[in-house]
């Protein structure tokens, strides 16, 4: 028991000659150097989880399409009639599991009557998966028309597909070239469709590409030897090998695919920007905890006959280390706590943040102009980049937050515990009689 409140004595007691060092100094700048450390860590924090919130959102508009519309988190393929049963029973008994969908895929060139015509991924799906698949409803957002896949002959196209074409709602396109088995024919221009929606999402290679039928016209053209899939999605997209797995050994003979081998070097393109841009924010940390260190040192120096005294008195050199090291700790803490603090409050309230940036842009733009150069004042628009910034949802996670402030704390404790070392390089007696 004495042993503990000796030890929650000797904390209090640094605790308490750290922050007096910090306030109180001969010359007036320990307080000022302590003031732009907590700045520098709050800043760096803040910036560092705007910038990767902001990353997160852009990137995730595109891997959510990818994922909810194209490729799904597991494929299941190659599956005989008698276990597509079993499959549904799996998916239905599973929580992890959100839904199952099947459909046929297949290449083609589109044509249209104005004689326009584009290469296309023709995917065939039951007309109610726009209704019970609220992931695919969620990112295939419907520009013009409506997603109505009712008729045998109807199609959806993507909006960049559709101006390639140069159609709109109710025009016609042609199935001119399609792959398929040995029964299908590779030219025809009797494969007829009315576009009855247009659709967006946050990926262009889909809406340049992807138009989507239903199932009855999947089964007329697309001859007997087409495959049938199982595009099944997931609670979590971490959790595919555990249900990869599980579907393996249910059924020994189907191919089960992960999302993770569709788009693999785009995601992986992904990653690497990320982290690169990771890295060159962190850099901030790095010249934070430079200047800690310098600054630290000219403080341990400065601090000298005060080192000697406690030393004198009896204090041991892990406690002396310690003054400075809690000194560092404390930047780091207080420097994160408000960096976070800040970073969400701009990260949930991006679009306004940017569009306030971009009236302030405007209207230092049009002073400067109206001050300078009066007649070109007519010229001066704001920038309709911010506007694209404002739309980019941004996203926050929490393990990123956590290393972010992580980071923050580790960087000035590892800069204070250097700058440390050199305590007690003098005796005692040394530095008295320089006194």
């Amino acid at each position: 028991m004495n042993k503990i409140k000796s030890y929650f004595s000797s904390i209090k007691w640094i605790f308490s000659v750290s922050n007096r060092f910090a306030r109180v100094d001969r010359n007036g700048r320990s307080a000022a150097t302590s003031k732009l450390a907590t700045l520098g860590i709050c800043f760096g924090v803040m910036t560092l989880i705007v910038v990767m919130s902001v990353m997160n959102g852009f990137q995730m508009s595109f891997i959510d399409s990818i994922l909810e519309i194209s490729s799904y988190h597991v494929r299941v393929s190659d599956v005989e009639q008698k276990d597509f049963q079993k499959i549904k029973d799996f998916c239905e008994q599973n929580k992890k599991v959100v839904s199952i969908t099947p459909f046929y895929e297949a290449q083609s060139l589109l044509t249209s009557q104005r004689g326009y015509e584009s290469a296309a991924v023709i995917r065939a799906i039951n007309p109610d998966v726009y209704k019970t698949d609220a992931g695919f409803r969620k990112e295939l957002k419907i520009i013009s028309g409506r997603f109505d896949l009712s008729k045998e002959d109807s199609i959806i196209l993507g909006a960049s597909l559709a101006r390639s074409l140069g159609v709109g709602v109710v025009g016609k396109v042609s199935l001119f070239v399609l792959s398929g088995g040995t029964d299908v024919d590779l030219f025809s221009s009797d494969r007829i469709f009315t576009v009855t929606g247009i659709f967006n999402c946050g990926y262009a290679e889909i809406n340049s590409s992807y138009s989507f039928i239903n199932e009855e016209s999947a089964k007329k053209y697309f001859g007997k030897d087409a495959v049938q899939v199982l595009g099944i999605k997931l609670t979590d997209s971490s959790d595919d090998m555990r249900v990869i797995n599980q579907l393996e050994t249910l059924i020994p003979n189907a191919k089960v695919q992960s999302w993770r081998d569709y788009n693999k070097s785009f995601f992986g393109a992904l990653r690497v920007e990320k982290n690169m841009l990771l890295l060159l924010v962190a850099l901030i940390f790095v010249v934070v905890a430079i200047n800690i260190y310098n600054g630290m040192r000219r403080l341990v120096f400065e601090r000298k006959s005060e080192i000697a005294i406690f030393s004198a008195i009896g204090a041991s050199t892990k406690q002396i280390k310690a003054i400075f090291i809690m000194r560092g700790f404390t930047t780091g803490v207080l420097g994160s706590i408000v960096g976070v603090i800040l970073g969400l409050l701009i990260s949930v309230n991006t679009d306004f943040v940017f569009n306030a940036a971009a009236s302030v842009m405007y209207w230092l733009q049009y002073l400067v102009t109206l001050i300078f150069n009066p007649e070109n004042i007519q010229f001066v628009q704001e920038n309709s980049s911010y506007a694209i910034y404002a739309n980019i949802p941004a996203k926050v996670f929490f393990n990123e937050v956590v290393m972010i402030a992580l980071f923050g704390v580790i960087s000035p404790l590892i800069s204070c515990w250097a700058a440390s070392k050199n305590v007690l390089k003098l005796t005692v007696a040394e530095v008295l009689h320089d006194e």
